[in-house]
């Protein structure tokens, strides 16, 4: 449990986003009130990295998914933009392949890297 709420605090460089890992991004969100004022905040989305495109170039992006009220929501977030404040380290899961897509009809749990360790 120690393991995990340092993890929690791990703020991670947007370039070493890997799929598997559970991921919490910063966003910032541009808001129009009733009377036309401008207001910004910051939006939290938690997810699992599906896949990461484009490699290092400026065009970078990455897919995370997230399951809310029993509804999957996919967003595509691109990694050099300003709008994406930053990005933290909750978990990271065990996988073997690039691209996760087969985790959106996957009925089995991904195992975490801390499971793996305790076996």
């Amino acid at each position: 449990m120690a393991k995990k709420k340092q993890l929690e605090k791990q703020s991670i460089d947007k370039l070493d986003v890997k799929p598997g890992m559970v991921i919490r991004v910063h966003l910032k969100i541009k808001d129009v009130n009733a009377k036309g004022e401008e207001k910004e905040r910051i939006q939290v989305f938690e997810g699992l990295v599906l896949a990461r495109k484009h490699g290092k170039e400026q065009g970078t992006t990455i897919t995370v998914r997230k399951v809310s009220g029993g509804i999957g929501v996919e967003k595509i977030f691109p990694l050099h933009s300003p709008l994406v404040e930053k990005i933290e380290l909750v978990d990271q899961k065990i996988v073997r392949r690039a691209k996760l897509y087969y985790t959106r009809d996957y009925k089995k749990r991904l195992k975490s890297t801390s499971e793996k360790k305790g076996k």
